[in-house]
């Protein structure tokens, strides 16, 4: 049975994964539907990070803090994006202040990876 962090080392490149195929199908929404006003920039971010969680999986053992900016960078995506895409689609937010919330966390995870760059590994890892 996996260790917890091997559990949350597989969900990255998951995330990934969903997060590209979303950025994709968002860009071919917008071109094919002429809403290009919510949906590219939906895409933009699913696009951007998806790459990232997966770079930030490959670092894992060298970024001490990879998995934790990589969650946190995952869910303020899904968040930012997922906001954006039920505004166009649905006509209503999923919460109120969502795609703000997404966006902060998607800079606290850039932030946590920065600073992960920054501290050593322990020794042993």
């Amino acid at each position: 049975m996996p260790s917890t962090s091997e559990a949350l080392n597989r969900l990255l490149p998951a995330f990934a994964g969903l997060l590209g195929a979303a950025g994709v199908g968002l860009a071919a929404a917008a071109t094919h539907t002429g809403s290009e006003g919510l949906l590219g920039p939906a895409s933009a971010m699913c696009l951007a990070h998806a790459p990232a969680l997966l770079a930030l999986r490959a670092a894992g053992h060298r970024i001490p803090t990879a998995t934790a900016s990589g969650l946190v960078l995952a869910l303020g995506t899904l968040l930012f994006a997922g906001d954006l895409v039920s505004k166009q689609f649905l006509g209503t937010r999923l919460f109120p202040m969502a795609a703000p919330a997404g966006g902060i966390l998607m800079i606290a995870g850039w932030l946590i990876a920065g600073a992960g760059a920054l501290f050593p590994l322990r020794s042993g890892q």
